[in-house]
């Protein structure tokens, strides 16, 4: 049996119909930049997360980016991010001017350490940008508390939750902005790059909107220099089938997720995922901690089964990050986990035997049987 770590392909089958129509729509109209397929899925995104505002955008990264500028955020600031996410969070502040801080991850939800937040905190700090890592929020209630106590702006990373809940309220609506990514992986994906920015802020989304279009509002009329950073329309009318979709991906991921739990459950040395009891998860990845990390790979490699690694090595002890001078025991639960962390298969089409048989190959791998 092949299984992949994720299968686009599943997903497109079972809305090809409308995923061809709305991409030929967007030919037939030549409607390939700005224009009523964006403003449609903006408007869309926008009311589905009871916010005012949506800022379509060219990716996640210039979401996080565009944040940060539309903040006023730049050189002599410091923002507050974690050890362990993709380098798009800490290499947008600093491409903004800023300097990171990283702050260690909680050790059962793999999130950023709250209690660990307020010691960086300087006068130079400006904002904190937690990650809903996986799929499941970070205590982004005691973050916006700790953000408010201090005057800074919250930035929420949202790139792997789209649609995830803390307390019932969906993330990216606690801070002053909520950024995201469309990439095809994620479980809002477009066949592209994509991104987008949702707010409450009027006047952040003025800014924001401002600077990813060369600084202006209206054509050659430029208050500011920018960027060139749009979501195209046939990204946009792709993303406007899908969201039609996307409540019950996020319920099938977080089905097949229960199931592997259960599965796993007293697998001597495999530790499943903890769900935190306060959050809807969404389960963009199914990450488990084992110490032969290696070994089980090429096992359930030779068995057909694809598995990644989210994120081998801490963004502070990357080369690009050298000149901070950071150790490992600066982190240790991020520097402990880098070495165990796997992510196993999981999309919304995954299929109960296709798990099952990904447990037994574990399982056999344990045991030796």
């Amino acid at each position: 049996m092949k299984i992949p770590l994720v299968d686009l392909k599943a997903q497109y089958n079972t809305i090809k119909t409308d995923i061809d129509d709305a991409i030929q729509a967007v030919i037939d109209e030549t409607a390939f930049i700005k224009g009523k397929h964006v403003e449609r899925f903006e408007k869309s995104y926008a009311e589905k997360h009871g916010t005012k505002h949506c800022i379509g955008v060219a990716n996640g990264t210039d979401a996080i980016y565009i944040s940060l500028k539309a903040l006023g955020i730049g050189e002599g600031d410091e923002v507050i991010t974690v050890a362990n996410s993709w380098i798009s969070t800490s290499e947008t502040i600093t491409q903004a001017g800023a300097k990171p801080v990283f702050v260690d991850i909680d050790p059962n939800y793999y999130t950023i350490d709250h209690t660990l937040i307020e010691e960086k905190i300087t006068p130079k700090t400006k904002a904190v940008i937690p990650v809903h890592l996986f799929g499941q929020p970070a205590e982004i209630e005691k973050i916006n508390q700790i953000c408010e106590a201090h005057n800074l702006h919250l930035i929420e990373d949202c790139a792997q939750a789209h649609f995830a809940e803390f307390n019932s309220q969906r993330v990216g609506t606690f801070g002053v902005a909520g950024t995201f990514s469309f990439f095809p992986g994620k479980n809002l994906g477009a066949y592209g790059d994509a991104g987008a920015i949702i707010t409450n802020d009027d006047d952040f989304a003025v800014k924001a909107r401002m600077y990813a279009n060369h600084g202006a509002l209206v054509k050659h009329k430029h208050q500011i220099e920018g960027i060139n950073s749009r979501l195209d329309g046939m990204q946009a009318a792709i993303l406007s089938v899908k969201l039609n979709h996307i409540d019950k991906w996020n319920s099938n991921r977080l089905k097949n997720a229960i199931l592997y739990n259960k599965l796993l459950n007293g697998v001597d040395g495999i530790e499943t995922p903890k769900i935190h009891e306060n959050v809807k998860h969404v389960f963009h990845l199914y990450v488990i901690r084992v110490a032969n990390r290696e070994a089980l790979q090429k096992h359930l490699a030779e068995n057909g089964i694809s598995t990644g690694i989210h994120y081998p090595t801490p963004l502070p002890l990357l080369p690009a990050y050298t000149y901070l001078k950071y150790t490992h025991s600066d982190f240790p639960v991020a520097s402990d986990y880098m070495d165990k962390i796997l992510s196993l298969p999981m999309f919304p089409e995954l299929k109960d035997e296709q798990i099952s048989y990904i447990v037994g190959c574990m399982k056999k791998f344990v045991t030796g049987k």
